[in-house]
C-alpha cells in the first residue's frame, strides 16, 4: 500500500537565497500546493519582484543568512505575516570556482559564512521556533559534491560536507522532538552557479524545477535523503567499495575534475563579480587624520585673527 502523502497546503515555509535558481522553482512549487510562501534574498528589489510575479501569496523579504539580526529578522516577519513557521529550506549558497591556493581568504571565507554558517543560524533559529511547538521541517540543500570531491571548488566542496554532516548530526540529536531533517544533494544543476562550468559526461544538468520537485517529495513523504539525478547517490555509494583506482578512472572517464578547473571565465564573470565579498571601505590614515584635524585647527586660528584684525581696523 502506497504511503499517504501529506498535505501541504496551508503550511508556512521560509526559503532562503529565493529569488534565483533554485530557490525560486521551490517557492513556485510549494506554492502551487497550497503552502504559504516566504522568500528572503540579499537583493531587496529582486527579491520583493519575483515575490510579485509568484504570485499575491507570496512574502519576499530582504535576507543575509550571515547576519543573525538580519535572519532573525525574517523568520519573525513570516510568522508575524502567517502566523507560524513549519518549514525552513536553507537554500542559500555560492560556488566560485579556481585553485585553491589562489583563492583570496575573503572569498574562503564568504563561501563558508554564506554555505555553512547560513545553514547552521537557518537552523538554530528555526529550531528557537520549531522544537517549543514540538513540529517543523528543515530542508538543507547540499551538493553531490558534499559527499564526493571536485577539483577547482574546494572551499564548496567543504562547505557542503559540512552541511551533510550538520545534517545527519542534528536529525540524530532531534530524535522524538518533531522536527524533521531533510537533505538534498543535486548534481550540477542549471542556475547561475553553472555558468561556464563543464559538463559531466553522460549527465545532464538537473533543472531547478526538478530540485523543488524532489523538495516537495521530501516534505510530503518524509524523505530524509534525496539525490539528484537518484543514480549519482549508486555512484557515491559505488566509491567506498571500489578500489581508489578505480575510481580515479571512473572521475577521468565522467570529468568530474574538469567541472570547475576549466571553466569559461567569460561565461562565468557575471557570476562571480556578483559572488564576490563585500568591499569594506578603507580603514582611515591615522596620520593622514592628525593632519587634517591640524589643519582645520590652523585655519579657525588664522581665521580669527583675521576676524580680530579687521574688527580693529573698523574702529580706528
Amino acid at each position: 500500500m502506497a504511503k499517504q502523502l501529506r498535505s501541504l497546503s496551508g503550511r508556512v515555509v521560509a526559503i532562503t537565497g529565493g529569488a534565483r535558481g533554485i530557490g525560486r522553482a521551490t517557492a513556485a512549487a510549494l506554492a502551487a500546493q497550497g503552502a504559504r510562501v516566504a522568500i528572503g534574498d540579499l537583493d531587496a528589489e529582486l527579491t520583493r519582484k519575483v515575490a510579485a510575479d509568484l504570485g499575491p501569496g507570496v512574502l519576499g523579504v530582504e535576507l543575509d543568512v550571515t547576519d543573525r539580526d538580519s535572519f532573525s529578522s525574517f523568520l519573525d516577519r513570516v510568522i508575524a505575516e502567517f502566523g507560524s513557521l513549519d518549514v525552513l529550506v536553507n537554500n542559500a549558497g555560492i560556488v566560485p570556482a579556481g585553485d585553491f591556493a589562489d583563492e583570496a581568504d575573503a572569498v574562503t571565507a564568504r563561501v563558508i559564512d554564506v554555505n555553512l554558517g547560513g545553514t547552521l543560524l537557518g537552523c538554530k533559529l528555526a529550531l528557537a521556533r520549531m522544537l517549543p511547538r514540538g513540529e517543523g521541517q528543515i530542508v538543507n540543500i547540499s551538493s553531490g559534491l558534499g559527499r564526493t570531491p571536485a577539483a577547482g571548488t574546494v572551499s564548496y566542496c567543504a562547505s557542503k560536507y559540512a552541511v551533510a554532516g550538520l545534517t545527519d548530526a542534528l536529525r540524530a540529536e532531534l530524535g522524538g522532538s518533531g522536527v524533521e531533517l531533510h537533505l538534498i544533494l543535486p548534481s550540477l544543476t542549471a542556475t547561475d552557479m553553472a555558468a561556464g562550468a563543464k559538463r559531466l559526461r553522460g549527465m545532464r544538468l538537473v533543472k531547478p524545477e526538478r530540485v523543488a520537485a524532489a523538495i516537495v517529495e521530501a516534505l510530503q513523504t518524509g524523505r530524509r535523503e534525496v539525490y539528484l539525478p537518484r543514480r549519482l547517490g549508486w555512484l557515491i555509494g559505488l566509491q567506498a567499495i571500489t578500489p581508489p583506482r578505480l575510481v580515479s578512472a571512473l572521475r577521468r572517464m565522467l570529468g568530474v575534475d574538469r567541472m570547475f578547473t576549466r571553466v569559461d571565465p567569460l561565461a562565468r564573470a557575471a557570476y562571480e563579480a556578483r559572488i564576490a565579498p563585500p568591499v569594506a571601505p578603507p580603514a582611515p590614515d591615522p596620520a593622514a587624520t592628525v593632519a587634517r584635524a591640524a589643519a582645520s585647527v590652523a585655519d579657525a586660528l588664522n581665521g580669527g585673527a583675521e576676524a580680530g584684525f579687521a574688527g580693529h581696523q573698523s574702529h580706528e
